[in-house]
């Protein structure tokens, strides 16, 4: 059975990262992007990292420039805005595509994993994805789901 700990991504400084890094960890995994309107989330995402970080959680980021233009930047654009306006602790990766024929492979499993509301496609940024310490994706949440509210969910896994 394939996990979330048999895929690798580029981190924003260019380095592979075998994602089995992660595990035994409960993740959030999420696309981001710097010009949005939930780019905001960032603020609750740190805050998510910082409280449960301690206890074996982590946010993982990756920038996706999919929807309307909204992470048009470099790797180092990213690094430097996300570092300046959100004090962004947890790690980022380079920018990736998660829809179509170039979407990075673990995307294509995640959304072979958890459909949304409308079907497995990825609709717009913010979408969160939790994984559990098996490496299992156990829930998807739309852009529109802040942060904040899934302590619940993410305690339960801790």
């Amino acid at each position: 059975m394939v996990s979330i700990y048999d895929f690798t991504a580029q981190s924003l400084s260019g380095d592979e990262v075998p994602l089995r890094r992660f595990e035994g960890q409960v993740l959030l995994i999420v696309n981001t992007a710097s010009a949005c309107g939930f780019t905001p989330q960032y603020r609750g995402l740190e805050a998510l990292q910082r409280e449960y970080g301690p206890r074996g959680f982590s946010v993982l980021g990756f920038p996706c420039n999919q929807f309307g233009h909204q992470e048009p930047g470099s790797a180092k654009d990213i690094a430097e805005f996300c570092s300046r306006e959100y004090d962004v602790s947890f790690p980022m990766f380079a920018k990736i595509d998660v829809n179509g024929g170039s979407a990075h492979p673990l995307y294509a499993h995640l959304k072979r994993e958890k459909t949304g509301l409308l079907g497995s496609s990825i609709k717009w940024n913010f979408t969160k994805f939790l994984i559990d310490r098996a490496g299992r994706v156990v829930g998807r949440f739309a852009p529109t789901d802040r942060p904040e509210g899934l302590k619940k969910q993410i305690e339960a896994l801790l």
